[in-house]
């Protein structure tokens, strides 16, 4: 499992992309007998009206973006889960998360 903590992320979804402003979050990686899972877990979410549509919405699916502080890129479909009182969001990946 690597963990790697992540400076700036934005996200697709209804065709539009907006940035995920937070106080932190880390980007999970998971290999497990050939397989490779990953996640998001975002904490200090400041777009309150962005994680209600989310908890509000049945299309969770968001392309995302995502740039690490020692400055790799990522990207991928992910599906978003928000937790509004705890001012989160979890973004599980879907298939291949890439570096770019």
């Amino acid at each position: 499992m690597e963990t790697i903590q992540l400076e700036d992320i934005e996200i697709v979804y209804q065709q539009q992309m907006k940035e995920l402003p937070f106080r932190s979050a880390e980007l999970v990686l998971v290999s497990d007998y050939g397989s490779r899972l990953w996640y998001v877990d975002v904490n200090g979410v400041q777009d309150t009206e962005l994680l209600e549509w989310f908890g509000q919405s049945e299309d969770i699916r968001v392309e995302l973006y995502a740039t690490a502080t020692d400055g790799r890129t990522f990207n991928g479909t992910a599906y978003l889960h928000p937790n509004e009182p705890h001012q989160a969001a979890a973004l599980r990946g879907d298939g291949e998360l890439r570096e770019t």
